[in-house]
């Protein structure tokens, strides 16, 4: 971030500003990038999520609200911030307002965590592989207090369901990720982006060494996100709608807005630690090898490796809807059973896997 700092304050300069607001602005703007990109970013998965599903289950997708239906996703936000906010009479009040601020306030710091390139890298902690971890796993807690608060048979069973996936399935990203941490020797999402830069560009990337990690990774964070197969908080031919049953207006888009933006943090999260984030696939990037090393390639450069992990990102989120298009809703006991019988051991063998390369390459 240092370079545009300098950038920011040479741009103060010009109008005779004092470096003292670069110091009060500089902090909070990149925040506000990121929760405007955040916004935007769900207006268009919420979109291309009903085309695709639309387009792979021989549907239409919205096509009434704007040319194409673009305007539709707009169309529903605005309709969700005219609507009532009810709360039954029944629920326990304080904690039903909290739930979805609880839920929704960790992603706006977990978008703040990813180096969407070199120099747009908001929180390179030495550790903030573990902040991640821990911030994801937040929007649960604000989802089962969602349920319990709401006094609702169906909403506590959502609720419930959600902390069984929660539990299950945390250890085998955990035990994956920790194979990634072995061959990077590293925490920070940055040293183990820059870890994966080879100049035979996509075979330095973890997902080759790692691919059975990248697979448990993968099958996990669909369970994290509640996502089919895995979305039996939600099951609506079993719970109505689950945790959120007795949400309406904001609230209700508070945690729709979460969803989405963890679907796209944590697809952008696999980016990094399997597919080298924002490096390029070819080993070194086309605004070099285009413009050599002058001064226009080296500002092009960072938007090219902003280009190359939105790619690789927007590949991951195509592959989640593909898996809620075609697969079919696993049961309770099933889906805990997966977990700790198959998804488990596999991360744990990875795991072996990666300590054994990691220690012949130190030996060769």
């Amino acid at each position: 971030m240092n370079y545009l700092y300098c950038a920011f304050i040479e741009f103060l300069a010009k109008f005779n500003l004092p470096e003292s607001i670069a110091l009060i602005i500089f902090p909070v703007l990149p925040f506000c990038i990121v929760a405007a990109g955040m916004l935007v970013m769900v207006l268009v998965l919420v979109l291309a999520e009903r085309k695709i599903l639309g387009f792979l289950t021989q549907r239409k997708g919205p096509n009434r609200v704007g040319y194409w239906g673009l305007l539709q996703t707009v169309a529903d936000g605005l309709k969700l911030l005219c609507k009532e906010n009810i709360t039954p009479t029944s629920a326990d009040k304080f904690l039903f307002t909290l739930a979805p601020i609880i839920a929704f306030t960790p992603v706006l710091v977990v978008w703040g965590i990813l180096p969407y390139n070199s120099e747009f890298d908001l929180m390179s902690t030495p550790a903030n592989l573990i902040i991640y971890l821990f911030l994801a796993i937040i929007p649960v807690l604000g989802i089962f207090l969602a349920g319990y608060a709401s006094n609702s048979k169906y909403s506590i069973i959502g609720g419930m369901r959600v902390i069984a996936q929660a539990i299950s399935y945390e250890l085998p990203i955990v035990f994956s990720l920790l194979g990634v941490v072995v061959l990077s020797s590293s925490l920070n999402l940055t040293q183990i982006t820059l870890s994966q830069s080879s100049v035979y560009g996509v075979l330095g990337w973890y997902i080759i060494p790692s691919f059975i990690g990248f697979i448990v990774v993968f099958v996990s964070i669909l369970a994290e996100l509640n996502r089919c197969p895995f979305d039996l908080p939600e099951a609506e031919s079993e719970l109505v709608a689950g945790y959120n049953t007795e949400y309406s207006g904001m609230r209700f888009a508070l945690f729709y807005i979460t969803e989405y933006a963890m679907m796209f943090a944590n697809a952008a999260f696999i980016s990094v630690i399997f597919l080298g984030g924002y490096l390029s696939p070819f080993g070194s990037y086309i605004s070099n090898i285009v413009f050599g090393d002058s001064l226009f390639a080296n500002i092009l450069v960072y938007f090219e490796q902003t280009f190359w992990l939105l790619l690789k990102t927007g590949i991951i989120i195509f592959l989640f809807m593909l898996v809620r298009a075609t697969m079919p809703r696993l049961q309770s006991d099933k889906l805990l059973k997966f977990s700790w019988n198959i998804m488990l051991p596999l991360a744990i063998l990875n795991l072996f896997i990666c300590m054994v390369i990691k220690g012949l390459g130190g030996l060769l």
